[in-house]
Parts: C-alpha cells; sequence; structure tokens
C-alpha cells in the first residue's frame, strides 16, 4: 500500500515518539529503525525519548524541561545508516516507573497516585506528539495500558496521543505472541557460554551450576539447556511438591535440601551408572523468586518491585549447597560451581531471525498506527510472520492491572523436549 506524505495543521509534519524501557534485547535497533523509516517515509517526524520514561516522569515545563538532545532527538536519515544491525540501544533504556502504586483500576481516579501518568502525558503532548511506540516487556506494558486508561478519563479537549506497544524481552513470557525478539539470540550466546562449561567440566571432572536470565518463566533456562546439551533444566515451571515445601503462610517455596538433592542425584546416577563424573545443570534465575523468606529478606526491589536477582547469585548459592550435600551422601569432595549468564547476552550482536522479526514488528507499529488507525493495541506476528494487534485488555489482568506472563506448560511438546534429551534418572543406585 502506498502511503501519502501526511502535513499537519500549519504545515507541520505529524510527530510519533518512540521509547525503550526495560532490560536491553538483541535487535532493539532494528525494531527503532525499521519504525523510523517506515514513519520517515510517510512524512512523520520521529521522536527518540530517551532512556525510557527517565525524563518523562519527572518532567515539569518550567523546572525540568525536555531539552533536545539530552532528554530526546529527533532522528533523520543519517541515525538509519547501519542501524538494523547495531547493538545496543540507540535511545537508550531504564527502568524507571511512572505509575507507582497504581494496582488497581480505582487507582487512575486517585490524583496523587496518578502524578507519574500525568506528567509522562504532559511531556509527550508538549512535544507535538501524535502516537506513541513504547517497546519493552511486561513492565512497559502495563505502564503503555495505564497511559491508554489515563487518557480514556481525560475531559474531551485535553490533547491525546495514541499508543501502540511492540513486545520486547529476552524472556519469551510475553501472551499474544509466540517468540519475542532477541530471545533466539540471547539463547544461544548463552548455550554457547554454556557448551564451553560443558568441555571445561569433563576436563575437570567436576559439575556447573549455570544460572540463566529469565525472571518468572523458564523460556530462556530450557532454551538454553537443549542448545547446550545440558544434563538437567530447573525452570520456574518445574517447582512443584518434589521440590517445594510450604512456608508459614501456606505458600510453597523451594526447598533447598530437596533442589540440592535433586542435583546430587543426577551427580551420582552419572557417576554410579553412566561412569561420567562431570556435568552442567542450567536453573532459571526466577527460582531464587521463590525462595523462602529468609534467603531474599535483605535483597533490595527495583521501582517495578522484582527482587534484584543478581544480588542473590542463586547459581554460586545452589552449587555451595550442592557440593556439601555430595559430600555428605558420597563421603568425597566434588568440585561444583556456580555461574550467572544473562547480561552478556542481551547487546549482543542479533541473529538474523531477531532482526527480521525486529523489523516486522517495528513496521508493524507503523502499519497498526497509521494504517489501521488503533490505539491501545500490541503489535503480533503468526505464521510467516504475519502481522496482527492484540488489544491490551486481552494481555492485562483487569483487576491488578498486571501483565498476563506466559509460561511453559508441563507436560506440553516443549517441555517434553528438554526431559527427553537430559540425562534420564528412571533408574536410581541402591543408595536413593
Amino acid at each position: 500500500m502506498k502511503h501519502e506524505k501526511k502535513k499537519a495543521a500549519g504545515n507541520k509534519p505529524p510527530r510519533v515518539g518512540i521509547l525503550f524501557a526495560g532490560g536491553p534485547a538483541p535487535a532493539a535497533n532494528a525494531v527503532i529503525a525499521a519504525t523510523t523509516q517506515s514513519f520517515m517515509s510517510a512524512g512523520w517526524e520521529v521522536i527518540g525519548l530517551l532512556q525510557g520514561y527517565s525524563y518523562l516522569k519527572d518532567y515539569d515545563p518550567v523546572e525540568k524541561p525536555l531539552v533536545r538532545d539530552r532528554h530526546y532527538r529527533i532522528f533523520n536519515d543519517w541515525d538509519l545508516r547501519d542501524l538494523r544491525n547495531r547493538k545496543g540501544v540507540l535511545i537508550g533504556t531504564a527502568r524507571s516507573n511512572p505509575a507507582q502504586g497504581i494496582r488497581a483500576p480505582e487507582d487512575l481516579d486517585n490524583a496523587e497516585l496518578c502524578q507519574g501518568l500525568k506528567r509522562v502525558h504532559t511531556a509527550i503532548t508538549d512535544l507535538g506528539i501524535e502516537a506513541l511506540v513504547s517497546i519493552g516487556g511486561d513492565d512497559t506494558l502495563k505502564t503503555a495500558n495505564l497511559l491508554y486508561l489515563y487518557q480514556q478519563r481525560l475531559p474531551a479537549e485535553t490533547p491525546r496521543f495514541r499508543i501502540i506497544h511492540l513486545p520486547k524481552t529476552i524472556d519469551n513470557d510475553y501472551h499474544g505472541i509466540d517468540f519475542t525478539f532477541g530471545f533466539f539470540t540471547a539463547v544461544d550466546v548463552m548455550a554457547k557460554e554454556v557448551l564451553n562449561l560443558r568441555a571445561d567440566a569433563a576436563a575437570t571432572r567436576s559439575w556447573f551450576i549455570v544460572e540463566t536470565m529469565g525472571r518468572k518463566t523458564g523460556w530462556l533456562s530450557y532454551g538454553v539447556g537443549i542448545a547446550s546439551e545440558a544434563h538437567l533444566v530447573i525452570g520456574v515451571e518445574d517447582l512443584d511438591d518434589s521440590l517445594c515445601t510450604p512456608d508459614s503462610s501456606g505458600c510453597a517455596r523451594v526447598d533447598l535440601d530437596k533442589l540440592t538433592d535433586r542435583i546430587v542425584d543426577l551427580m551420582l546416577v552419572r557417576e554410579e551408572r553412566d561412569d561420567k563424573h562431570y556435568g552442567v545443570v542450567v536453573i532459571a534465575e526466577g527460582v531464587a523468586e521463590h525462595l523462602h523468606k529468609e534467603h531474599t529478606e535483605d535483597i533490595n526491589r527495583d521501582e517495578h518491585g522484582h527482587l534484584s536477582l543478581g544480588r542473590i547469585n542463586m547459581g554460586r548459592f545452589i552449587a555451595e549447597q550442592a557440593a556439601q550435600r555430595y559430600k555428605t551422601r558420597a563421603g568425597r569432595d566434588r568440585k561444583v560451581k556456580g555461574v550467572q549468564l544473562g547480561y552478556e547476552s542481551r547487546c549482543a550482536p542479533a541473529h538474523a531471525f531477531d532482526i527480521i522479526l525486529g523489523s516486522q514488528l517495528g513496521v508493524g507499529a507503523f502499519r497498526g498506527l497509521v494504517e489501521e488507525q488503533l490505539d491501545g493495541h500490541m503489535v503480533s506476528v503468526s505464521g510467516q510472520l504475519d502481522l496482527h494487534y492484540v488489544p491490551f485488555a486481552q494481555l492485562i489482568n483487569p483487576s491488578s492491572l498486571r501483565t498476563e506472563l506466559r509460561y511453559i506448560q508441563p507436560g506440553s511438546d516443549f517441555h517434553r523436549l528438554a526431559r527427553f534429551l537430559e540425562t534420564k534418572m528412571d533408574s536410581l543406585p541402591d543408595w536413593k
């Protein structure tokens, strides 16, 4: 479809804003490049809002005005030169939350709780932005939906901007889309690291407990485990009664004795049955969210309420526990080392699939806003990257206003794939 170049009132071109929030992801710049190119080709002016919501949420036209090239940038053709394959995030990113304290629909009628959303809305409309492309994970989608709902409550004469969201997370835990851009690149980068550790373990007759990113779900850990030929994968979805015990409130929490016994069972099976004295276990970092409170009560949380999982260093913690448990049960020492993986994958050179997927999502933002005249939708793809659009209402819990996450379903074909390929534990020696 050919698009005529559009001019707003007074011969000024219409403006679209692009905002990226949350952790970086491979192919971020492919998304930004495709979005920008699509709008610029149709005569729009594209504004890159720098560092997520960091500057917008504190905006004041007098005390804290937005300064060009410090708080936002206006894209030109030169910015797009070789951008699609560039690492990092051209417009930066941050985890700033302009909607702290909003936990239910009625909170949107509380002027004090909505101060952050009000400042963001004022900043964007003061910049003359008519449409916003939000790029980010589940928290960024939550914020996009809150801005959408907030604007619905404004007086009719108040300036508004339409908003469309592009799903971004290496965790791959979005409803409404099969795979998110950056996921396969992140899996590949971490899997190659685990393959190196696997060779090290075989050479030194030792074990590695590898903690991968994946705050809420096990997609990354399973992908890495399968691609790296790990001997056991444990994701959040595997935390059942065999690995958990209830806490004082009755909530299921990870039982370290059960978890380390599962790992030591594997170690002893490989030694006694298979005569292999090495191995690699991959664990999702999100398992730490389910530890008993005494292990996490001193850990800080970010603006979205998430534990700073990097500070727990669960891989090393579980490795120390497993080494002690192994010595108790086997009567001998075995070297067990913990390793954290994830940060090195977030700005890795994107693979072709992620660049193609990200580019299609960027074009989808343009087509959704300009061709379809949508508001309050997420761009998605299916099949051979066919575009479609999912209303925010189908992705957000209407009571909590939080994004619904997509977990690996136990017993699904993807879940069973890892079970088929990891070390079988169905015939344990007599000591079990």
